[in-house]
């Protein structure tokens, strides 16, 4: 994927919960070059967006941030199965990326948008297996509200992943693509694996943020065993992830 926008916040980070400031902050120095891939900025692509949506789970001790995500059905015929943020190709009533990926939520998750406060755009990253020009669209979970697959032909399951989990150095590996050998960072949840351009957004934007752990991200691994060790872990009934340092299968 390719960057070729600006990017940065749309309120003032002061406007913002203190826990989401970094993100917001972070948007202005987001680097994508350490996963470009050789293909340049296609104008005449179709313009779409993803929402990329942190919120607080609850209040109780231990309480962090998480973000949505869907896995999507693995009928479809295009990325099967794969873990990514609400989202899709823009429409000309959308307005601009905010709109886009605030209709698409709803549509895949049924989200309310009323509860939803947009405050930082991405780069506009080129996606050339799916020849798309994606703009992620940052925004705060003001008001938190009940989520679905709204059509199982389209999405498999939607979750809200702590983020903590994710920056767990035993939930991180790299993922060989089985197409092009290309190198993704990945995530591993339950049910879930988190890896392409979903991983890769999320590794720059907490990068970015300050949150970033180390973590060995020496080994390599095919996308059918990092697909094994997701799968491992079952989706709690009441949508609770493990602790963080639970052991991972690898």
């Amino acid at each position: 994927m390719t960057a070729d926008t600006a990017s940065g916040p749309l309120v003032d980070p002061d406007s913002v919960p203190d826990w989401l400031a970094p993100l917001v902050t972070g948007t202005q120095r987001v680097d994508f070059s350490m996963f470009r891939r050789r293909a340049e900025p296609d104008e005449s692509a179709r313009h779409a967006a993803v929402l990329m949506l942190f919120g607080l789970d609850g209040t109780g001790p231990g309480t962090g941030p998480d973000v949505l995500l869907l896995r999507r059905a693995d009928t479809l015929d295009s990325h099967p199965g794969q873990v990514a943020f609400p989202g899709g190709g823009a429409e000309p009533a959308d307005g601009g990326p905010v709109g886009t990926a605030l209709r698409e939520a709803v549509e895949e998750v049924g989200l309310d948008p009323a509860g939803v406060r947009p405050v930082a755009l991405l780069p506009r990253l080129m996606v050339p297996v799916s020849g798309f020009q994606v703009t992620p669209v940052l925004a705060h979970w003001e008001r938190p509200s009940a989520i679905r697959a709204v059509d199982p032909a389209e999405t498999a399951a939607v979750a809200r992943v702590p983020v903590a989990h994710l920056l767990d150095p035993a939930n991180r590996i790299r993922v060989v693509g089985p197409r092009n050998g290309y190198v993704s960072p990945a995530f591993l949840a339950p049910g879930m694996l988190i890896w392409g351009f979903t991983a890769g957004v999320l590794t720059v934007l907490l990068g970015a943020a300050g949150w970033d752990k180390p973590w060995d991200d020496t080994p390599q691994h095919d996308l059918d065993s990092a697909w094994r060790a997701a799968m491992d872990r079952e989706w709690p009934a009441d949508g609770n992830l493990p602790p963080a340092d639970a052991e991972v299968q690898r």
